[in-house]
C-alpha cells in the first residue's frame, strides 16, 4: 500500500471548471451561454404605442380611400361601357332605319301612282301588302313621321327646299316625308315654305277696295 504523495511545495491541487472557463471571454469577464440568455421584453412607452396606433390608423385610412376610389372607378367604367353599348345599339338601329326609308318612299310613290283600274290585280295587292308590312316594321322600331304640312316651319324638323305664295313661314307642301327615331329627328321633312305672297295680295286688294 502506497501513500499518496502531496504536491511539492505544499501547494494544494487546483481543479478547473471547464464550463466556467468556457463562459469567460478573452478579457476575463464571464459571458452567459445561449441557454442562460433570456430575451427581455421590449419596454414601449405610451407615447410609442400611440404613435404606432396613429400610424396604423393612417395606413388603414389610406387603404380604405384607395379601395373606395377603385370601387368608384369600376362603377364608372361599367356605366360608361353600358352607355357605349346602348349608343352603339341606337346608332345601329338608326343606320338601319335610314337605309330602309328610301325603300319605303319608293313603295309610297308606287302606291300613290297606281291606277285605280289595277286595284284588283294580284301583283298590285302584293305591292300594297309589302308596303304595309314595311311601314309596320319601321314603326315597330320606334320611327314616327315628322308632322310637316300646315305646320309652322321648324329648322330642327324641316328642310326648306323652296318657297311659294302662302302663309308666311308655314309648310305648304311636303316634297319628302321626314322621320324621327324615338323622338330624335333622323331625316328632316323637305317642304315648300310660304313666303307671305297671299297675305300681301289680299292686303293690296283690300287697299284698292277702300280707295274705290
Amino acid at each position: 500500500m502506497t501513500d499518496d504523495k502531496e504536491p511539492e511545495g505544499g501547494e494544494e491541487p487546483t481543479f478547473v471548471d471547464r464550463r466556467a472557463s468556457a463562459r469567460m471571454d478573452e478579457d476575463g469577464t464571464e459571458t452567459s451561454t445561449p441557454e442562460e440568455q433570456t430575451a427581455e421584453p421590449e419596454q414601449l412607452s405610451i407615447e410609442d404605442l400611440r404613435e404606432q396606433l396613429e400610424s396604423t390608423r393612417a395606413a388603414a385610412e389610406r387603404f380604405e380611400g384607395s379601395w373606395k376610389r377603385a370601387a368608384a372607378d369600376l362603377a364608372n367604367y361599367k356605366r360608361r361601357v353600358d352607355q357605349e353599348r346602348s349608343d352603339q345599339a341606337r346608332l345601329a338601329g338608326a343606320a338601319l332605319v335610314i337605309n330602309l326609308l328610301p325603300i319605303r318612299d319608293d313603295f309610297g310613290r308606287a302606291v300613290e301612282t297606281l291606277d285605280s283600274t289595277l286595284a284588283g290585280l294580284n301583283w298590285v295587292q302584293g305591292v300594297l301588302a309589302i308596303e304595309r308590312k314595311l311601314g309596320g316594321l319601321i314603326e315597330s322600331m320606334g320611327v314616327t313621321e315628322v308632322p310637316a304640312e300646315g305646320e309652322t316651319f321648324d329648322p330642327t324638323q324641316h328642310e326648306a327646299v323652296g318657297k311659294a305664295p302662302g302663309p308666311e313661314n308655314v309648310c305648304l307642301h311636303v316634297v319628302q316625308k321626314g322621320y324621327a327615331l324615338n323622338g330624335a329627328v333622323i331625316r328632316p321633312a323637305m317642304v315648300i315654305v310660304g313666303e307671305g305672297g297671299e297675305m300681301e295680295s289680299s292686303e293690296t286688294t283690300e287697299s284698292e277696295n277702300e280707295g274705290a
